[in-house]
């Protein structure tokens, strides 16, 4: 059996595992039973800062290298570091933290039909949609570390098995998030390898025909990768447009919160941008607070519910 293969089906074997020691504490034992495991694995990532900083400062200092030499873009070694935006660290472990505690999204009933009323010595007969686990993910994504945290707290929490692919530049981050999570793990009711990680493309391109055992394939990143995803994968995959999204405001909304938030969303993940460019976005979009262009929408439309885009 190759490694991969090796990897695929311990993934399935811990997701079935997991499953059955669960399955007889009740829905909402069980979520009480995931949230544990997610606080510890915030516990265990606040225990390791030392050692995430200093391995997100080998990855940092590599690609500025390569950088340097005009191999990487200096974008993509702003998105590498977890520590150089102020609050970008605290804002992962908080991740964590919230996702514990959100409702759980399994079992909930989202639709119900009668399909046949009673007739005779039949019953009737009902329908019922309950959301569920999918099963093994395998999630692709390039080079922002933080993303092995936030992927592994979703998959957890819904109750899901993941396999995890990050770009080859976070390589020393992603090893240490992934030991912390697995250390979780090792101490909770779910089995350590409920989460595991891979680092060539090579594992990747054996993991796409392991239909066996992966249910998903989750990609993130550009359409170049997408498309390859698609065209190789045996199993379903979850692929996503060009990421050209609009943000739209309420025109009930609070200006100023609302133009903060677009701002934020739009131009604090600019490295490659010129300086100049990045003050010219950041003027126009304030520049709409004094004119009530920045929301298209008009009093006519106030309580019904309509957006309008922020040009």
């Amino acid at each position: 059996m190759s490694n991969t293969s090796a990897v695929a089906q311990r993934a399935r074997a811990a997701f079935d595992e997991s499953q059955k020691r669960l399955s007889g504490l009740g829905s909402a034992a069980a979520d009480q039973a995931r949230a544990r495991v997610l606080l510890g694995i915030r516990e265990a990532l606040a225990q390791h800062y030392d050692e995430i900083r200093e391995a997100n400062r080998r990855d940092v200092a590599e690609a500025s290298a390569l950088a340097d030499a005009g191999k990487l873009s200096r974008q993509l070694v702003s998105r590498l570091d977890l520590f150089a935006k102020a609050g970008k660290w605290e804002s992962m472990l908080q991740g964590v933290e919230d996702v514990a505690r959100l409702p759980s999204p399994l079992d909930v009933c989202t639709r119900a039909n009668r399909l046949a009323e009673a007739e005779g010595a039949s019953g009737t007969l009902d329908l019922y949609r309950v959301t569920c686990p999918i099963g093994v993910l395998l999630c692709i994504f390039e080079a922002r570390p933080e993303v092995v945290v936030n992927i592994a707290s979703l998959a957890i929490k819904s109750g899901n098995a993941a396999i995890l692919k990050g770009g080859k530049e976070s390589k020393n981050s992603a090893a240490v998030l992934a030991r912390c999570i697995a250390q979780a793990l090792e101490h909770s009711e779910l089995s350590p390898d409920l989460v595991q990680t891979v680092e060539t493309r090579d594992e990747i391109q054996a993991l796409l025909h392991e239909d066996r055992y992966i249910d998903l394939v989750i990609p993130r990143g550009s359409n170049a990768l997408v498309r390859n995803i698609q065209r190789e994968a045996r199993m379903p995959v979850m692929g996503h447009a060009d990421g050209l999204c609009a943000a739209y405001v309420h025109e009930d909304a609070v200006p100023a919160l609302a133009i903060d938030t677009v701002v934020d969303a739009k131009v604090r993940s600019t490295a490659g941008m010129r300086l100049a460019d990045r003050c010219r976005l950041t003027t126009r979009v304030r520049a709409t607070q004094s004119r009530r262009s920045w929301c298209t929408g008009t009093t006519s439309n106030r309580g019904s519910g309509r957006r309008s885009p922020v040009r």
